[in-house]
Order: structure tokens, then C-alpha cells, then sequence
């Protein structure tokens, strides 16, 4: 049962019996009543009066005692001007977690066949260095709107692409083929993306320091610094290597075909080993080396069509000056591709591969323009979603430190990330006394779920649109709006239900109706029957931060209830019934909700 529906009908019902008008629902405005008055809901009169043609006050009596007399969902009304506050009857709040109990996924919507398609790209990881805090952001955010748009009833397919071409990939091929002595993973027993992570460092360290070797060597000559620097650059034999090597990449020269596959797949190994720690996946992963060819025939294609026009110099521009942007680059005048293209040629491949209906990029808001561009180009294109992609914009994580430089190896890293999360576990929760009677086992797992509980909780309960300062300390706290304090709330109410059973409760499936419940138990059903239009309103703003904090707030409004009202020790047997019930649904919502965000619920803590 749906409360806010049951009465809509209910109000339109009663408009054709009272004043022989037919209304739609959507002119029926229900909102919460307002604290200081008696009521659940309250209906807003004001536009009934042209068809009731009666004062404010007469209005709203009559259909009060209309819904009062002929439906069984409203026991007392009051009326304040041209408002209408409805007292809800007990039984229907019994009714409602009777419903959704038996749902055993409440408030989740099946994708029916014919639903829309939506793609969520996120990750985006390049294949000279490994995955940092900021791609663990990405990847949790990314994973998240996926699980929430197919929670609302849409088909889903997440998806990646990796930067796996270009420069900076060539600077760690480079680097480890002048230092690394043939190291590999087996030998030095690192995972393979930390491995070569290094000798993109290791570049950037030796590329350095030729600059300033070569900088100092020009200055003595008489070069003022700015000009020395500039020609240091053109000079530097290593930067000159890596572009040499970078044309025998793209014109597929064996042995550097050979060695970067062999590299790339020693980081895809460990990226692997990374994604399932974090709990996220794909269902399809595409790759650049793949995809920018595609872009470029795509864009030839376009200035064949009059899209796009060449310049004198060779190179290929879009136009956007119309739509109040300004040109863009899509082809160099060498012909060489742009990220631009790249995400073109990508999308043709997405296309084909799927009937996509809408587009969702999970990227940094650096790229704000970047995607603004893409969706013009793309309906320019032909490409149907164009227009109605989304680019899911999010703030960048900072640290007390300062920002993350990959090229100086001072990111944090995520693994260590995810093992330095898990220890602060570990430590927090013995600490607090929390391990009693667990083996070593038990106790590596609930400090494993605990750890990155804290940790993607914190990074998703925030706007995404916002910058955010990571703290790990304050992430793992078993008070406050915290995953950890959401995880002790649900394994407190299993606790609960353990202890039912062990003296034979059994806790039943439908409640009878006449129970009496308080106005605290009311609140709590009410917020459990909303978790179902919050997954609504998250899929429809993109807003993995709205499950998290509604279910902050569900298990704040439980621990108030448990703090004030006996549940196994409450004497009236339909009253501990109730309390199971509406305890046990409880935990149900904050699991499934918590599972949006990939967060899983430990049995005991």
C-alpha cells in the first residue's frame, strides 16, 4: 500500500461525489503536516475552490468527513484555513509493513524488457600507473548511479574504457626497457600496475633531470633561462625516444606491439585485482587502441557531409559557434586523433554494440566543456542519445596534503588505500570491544566489510558535484553519519532477531491489524514506505547521496526508537511482534539501500 496514492484516489473520489467534478491526480497536492499540527498528511485545498465554489474552511470540512466516513484511511481531521491535516489510521501503517514484507526487495523496480537502456561508463584508468584515490571516487560513484538507475527500473549495462595508447603510455615502455633489467611481476613480486606505475615515475625522475642538465648547459652559454628551458625541452633525447616510439606503435611495429601488450596486460591483472576488492565490475570494457581509428573515419566521414571543415594547415574543425561555443579541434594536421575523437569513435562502438537510450559519463568536472562538446557532436553525428547524454559531473577528492601528482609517485594509492582502511578497522573495532567471540576468520572479514563500508560510504554521502576532503579517521566512526555506525545499527537489529529465534519467536509474516502502535513506530514505517520514491529521485538526479543519507536517517529514527522502547522484553505480545517486524524490515531497507552504494551489511559486530 502506497499511502499518498490510496488517498489521492480517495480526494478525486470524493471531488465527483461532492461537487460532481472530474479532477486529475495530479491536482492533488499532498504534503507531511507540519509539526505543530495534529495529522500525517495534509491536502491542499485551494484548488478545489472553482469547483466547489465554497469557502477555504467549508471545503476542506467537507471532504474531510467525506474521506473519514466512506474509506478506512483516515480516523481524524483538522482543518487550518485551506488546509486539510489527515490523522492516518493505525491500521493502514500495519497494513503498509505487512506490504512490505512480503516484498523481499521492497522498493526495487524489475527492468521489464522493453525498459530503457541506459550506459554508465566510470573508471577510465590509463595503463601507466595504478588506480589512486581519486579513481576509487570514480569507481564508487560510477558503480553506484548504475545500481540506482537499474533499482528504478531501467536496463543497465557499466562499462569502461581504457587509456591504453598515447605518450604516456610509450614513457613507461621507454622506462622499462632502459631501467627495469626485465622485471616483472613473478620477479619482484609486485602487481603489475604498481610495476609499471614505477617506471612511468622513474621517466618523469630521468626526464627531469636532463632537462635541467641540458638547461644549465644553454644558461652558460648565454641563453636567458625561458629560452634555455624551451630549447632543453625541444633537445631532450628522452622525450624524443618516447614520440619515436609512440609513431612505431601506430604504425604496429612488432616488437613494440609485442612489449606493450605485455605490459598492458600485467596492469589489467592488477587493475582486476583492484576492482574486485572494491566490488565493482563491468559488463563490457573497451579500449582505446580500438576505438580511435573508428573516430577518425567517423570525422572524415563528417567533413565529407559538410559537419566539419579542414583548416590550411590540414587540421579538422567542428564549428560550434552557433550553439555559443567556439571552434573544435578534431583531427591535428598530421592527422592524428584528439580525445574528442576518441570518445566519437567509442561511442559509434557502443552504438552498435547496444540500443542505447541514454548515455551517463561518470568523469571529473574538468571535463565539463569536454562533454558539453561531445553531446553536440554526437547529435550532429546522427547518434539518437547525443542530446540526452549525461555527463555526471563530481569534485575532485582532496587531502590534507594537497593534490595528488602522478608523475612524482606522491598519489595515494588505492590498494594501500584499501589495506590501510581495512587496518583502521581492524584496530577501531577491537577497540571498541566489538570482536567478542569471533574467530581470526570472522574477524578479518567484518574488518574487511567494515573498512570499505567507511570508505565508500564516506566518499558517496557527500554532493558529488563538490569538491571533498577524505579524512579516513572520521570515516571510521561507530557514531554519526558513518557507514560503520549504519553497519552496527543492522547488525544490532540481526542480533535481535537471532536472540527471538533462540527463545523460539518466531517472528510472524503478516501482523494483525488492530495493534497498538505509537507515533514513533508510525515515523518509521512512513520512512520505510519511502525508500522506494527515494530511489526515484536518486535515479532522476543522479544522486547516490540521497540512498546514503536516507538510510542514515532511517537507522538515526530506529536507534531513537530502540533507545526509548523494549523489544524482547516488551510484554504485550502483539506490541513485540510489531517491533520484530517493523525491526527486521528495517534492516531489510538499509541493506538493500546500503547494496546501491556497494556496501555490504556484516551479521554481527
Amino acid at each position: 500500500m502506497n499511502i499518498s496514492s490510496e488517498l489521492t484516489k480517495a480526494v478525486v473520489e470524493a471531488i465527483k461525489v461532492l461537487y460532481d467534478a472530474e479532477i486529475d491526480a495530479q491536482q492533488v497536492q499532498l504534503q507531511k503536516t507540519k509539526r505543530e499540527f495534529e495529522g500525517h498528511l495534509t491536502l491542499v485545498v485551494f484548488p478545489f475552490l472553482r469547483i466547489s465554489k465554497k469557502r477555504p474552511e467549508e471545503t476542506a470540512e467537507e471532504i474531510g468527513a467525506y474521506l473519514q466516513e466512506k474509506t478506512q484511511l483516515i480516523v481524524a481531521y483538522n482543518v487550518v484555513k485551506g488546509f486539510l491535516n489527515l490523522v492516518i489510521a493505525p491500521s493502514v501503517w500495519i497494513t503498509m509493513l505487512n506490504d512490505i514484507s512480503r516484498e523481499e526487495n521492497y522498493g526495487y523496480t524489475e527492468p521489464s524488457a522493453d525498459a530503457p537502456l541506459v550506459m554508465v561508463e566510470y573508471s577510465s584508468p590509463n595503463t601507466n600507473k595504478p588506480l589512486h584515490l581519486g579513481h576509487v571516487r570514480n569507481n564508487l560513484l560510477g558503480w553506484a548511479v548504475a545500481q540506482v538507475q537499474q533499482a528504478a527500473g531501467k536496463r543497465v549495462v557499466k562499462t569502461n574504457i581504457v587509456n591504453d595508447r598515447g605518450i604516456h603510455i610509450c614513457k613507461s615502455m621507454l622506462a622499462w626497457k632502459k631501467y627495469g633489467n626485465g622485471a616483472t611481476p613473478e620477479s619482484t613480486g609486485m602487481k603489475g600496475d604498481h610495476l609499471i606505475g614505477d617506471y612511468y615515475v622513474a621517466f618523469d625522475k630521468h626526464y627531469r633531470a636532463e632537462l635541467k642538465e641540458l638547461t644549465d648547459k644553454f644558461m652558460a652559454g648565454g641563453m636567458s633561462e625561458e629560452e634555455a628551458k624551451a630549447k632543453a625541452e625541444k633537445e631532450s633525447t628522452l622525450m624524443k625516444e618516447a614520440r619515436e616510439m609512440l609513431v612505431k606503435w601506430e604504425q604496429e611495429d612488432p616488437e613494440v606491439r609485442a612489449l606493450w601488450k605485455m605490459m598492458n596486460e600485467w596492469v589489467y591483472t592488477g587493475f582486476d585485482e583492484t576492482y574486485k576488492a572494491l566490488g565493482v565490475g563491468f559488463d563490457k570494457i573497451y579500449y582505446e587502441s580500438q576505438t580511435y581509428l573508428q573516430g577518425k573515419s567517423l570525422v572524415e566521414k563528417g567533413l565529407k557531409e559538410g559537419l566539419f571543415f579542414r583548416k590550411e594547415d590540414g587540421s579538422v574543425w567542428a564549428d560550434l559557434t552557433a550553439d555559443g561555443l567556439d571552434e573544435k579541434l578534431l583531427l591535428r594536421a598530421d592527422g592524428t586523433s584528439v580525445y574528442m575523437t576518441q570518445d566519437i569513435g567509442t561511442a559509434k562502438l557502443r552504438y552498435e554494440d547496444y540500443p542505447i537510450d541514454q548515455m551517463i559519463y561518470v568523469v571529473g568536472n574538468e571535463q565539463n566543456y569536454h562533454f558539453q562538446v561531445l553531446s553536440i557532436l554526437l547529435d550532429r553525428l546522427g547518434f539518437k542519445w547525443g542530446k540526452s547524454l549525461v555527463h555526471f559531473s563530481y569534485g575532485m577528492v582532496e587531502l590534507p596534503n594537497g593534490k595528488m601528482k602522478s608523475r612524482e609517485g606522491t598519489v595515494v594509492d588505492a590498494d594501500d588505500l584499501i589495506a590501510g582502511m581495512i587496518s583502521e578497522a581492524r584496530q577501531t573495532v577491537e577497540e571498541a570491544g566489538k570482536f567478542a567471540d569471533m574467530d581470526e576468520a570472522e574477524k578479518q572479514e567484518v574488518s574487511r566489510i567494515v573498512g570499505l563500508g567507511a570508505l565508500k560510504y564516506f566518499l558517496l554521502k557527500v554532493d558529488a558535484r563538490k569538491n571533498m576532503l577524505f579524512n579516513p579517521e572520521e570515516s571510521i566512526d561507530f557514531n554519526g553519519n558513518t557507514g560503520p555506525f549504519i553497519q552496527y545499527t543492522y547488525a544490532r537489529i540481526r542480533s535481535i532477531l537471532r536472540k527471538a529465534a533462540e527463545q523460539g519467536i518466531m517472528v510472524p509474516e503478516t501482523l494483525p491489524l488492530d495493534i497498538e502502535i505509537t507515533t514513533k513506530e508510525e515515523e518509521i514505517v512512513r520512512h520505510i514506505s519511502d525508500f522506494k520514491q527515494v530511489i526515484t529521485d536518486a535515479a532522476a538526479c543522479y544522486s547516490p547521496a540521497g540512498i546514503a543519507n536516507y538510510c542514515y536517517d532511517l537507522v538515526k529514527e530506529y536507534n531513537q526508537f530502540y533507545h526509548d522502547f523494549s523489544v524482547l522484553r516488551e510484554e504485550n505480545e502483539g506490541k513485540r511482534m510489531f517491533r520484530l517486524v517493523l525491526s527486521a524490515q528495517v534492516a531489510k531497507v538499509v541493506r538493500l539501500g546500503m547494496a546501491l552504494l556497494g556496501i555490504e551489511m556484516p551479521e554481527r559486530m
